[in-house]
């Protein structure tokens, strides 16, 4: 192979790479560079490399809140992944049932929370559903009791109102994906089973869930990474200015956020990214080892 063969593949992939150096590569960097130092509003430009000072106040200075976000990140990422699956099992097997009427109309209708923009999603559920005074929620249970109940107002209650809004969203997806896969399985199966006198769960477990398992693990592992970085759901229904209702709920990327353009430490903030980063980045290989060996 001659010199200029060999170069020429690099040439074609150079655009790629700048670009991929420019919006990627690059502001990792300088958001690792930015979380050694001490940059803030007030040092700007007068900004001091402190090394290691904002990992340690992140991690290992009780009051940070850094921990106590990461530890609702996990619950709230672990909760929903778990309903979510369950659920959406559930639901698609329903949807999958012999004899079922108008099925393509149910998963018509499923699709829409799905296909809603986000923020209209989260801005119909904040004023129609959890609103103290006019939301339908409160609504129905003024049928039953005279009291009215702030489904935001503290952290528990905000928390279950967040991942109901999140399971409105999410599940659509899920069971889609779910029901793909179980149309996949060869009915043949089934029936050989039946002969044996296998009964409902016994079908489950060695026959639906081995054959659906390789098409569903990729999309567990990439909805748990979109709900460990959820940020717009819990931000809108509870933080947003203007709008706060007084629960102090924090994940790890309304932490960031927080610490960025409230607090305005953007030296801080950028340490959390960084350890953001590197807890996916680790969440990532360990997923894909697990995938490749199954």
């Amino acid at each position: 192979m001659t010199q200029k063969k060999k170069f020429k593949p690099w040439l074609y992939l150079m655009p790629a790479l700048l670009l991929i150096i420019i919006v990627i590569v690059f502001p990792v960097l300088f958001t690792g560079y930015i979380s050694m130092t001490d940059m803030s509003l007030y040092h700007w430009n007068d900004y001091h490399i402190i090394g290691f000072q904002n990992y340690a106040r992140a991690l290992f200075k009780a009051d940070s809140g850094f921990l106590e976000a990461l530890l609702v990140t996990i619950l709230w990422t672990a909760v929903n992944m778990v309903i979510q699956l369950a659920a959406g099992f559930f639901i698609a097997l329903g949807l999958n049932a012999r004899g079922l009427r108008w099925k393509r109309l149910y998963k018509t209708l499923l699709m829409v929370p799905w296909a809603m923009p986000a923020y209209i999603s989260i801005l119909l559920w904040r004023v129609g559903m959890f609103n103290p005074e006019f939301g339908v929620l409160n609504k129905l249970l003024s049928l039953f009791s005279p009291g009215k109940v702030d489904f935001l107002s503290n952290n528990v209650a905000a928390f279950c109102s967040c991942m109901v809004l999140n399971l409105w969203m999410a599940l659509p997806f899920m069971i889609t994906t779910i029901d793909g896969a179980l149309q996949s399985i060869d009915r043949s199966l089934y029936e050989s089973v039946t002969l044996d006198g296998a009964g409902f769960w016994a079908k489950i477990k060695y026959i639906t869930l081995p054959s659906i398992k390789p098409i569903i693990a990729p999309a567990a592992v990439m909805t748990t990474f979109i709900t460990f970085k959820q940020f717009d759901i819990i931000f809108l229904l509870t933080q947003q200015r203007g709008y706060k209702t007084g629960a102090t709920l924090n994940t790890v990327i309304t932490y960031a956020y927080q610490n960025a353009f409230v607090s305005n430490n953007y030296g801080l903030s950028s340490a959390v990214s960084m350890l953001l980063f590197v807890l996916i980045i680790l969440f990532s290989l360990f997923t894909n080892r697990s995938l490749r060996e199954n």
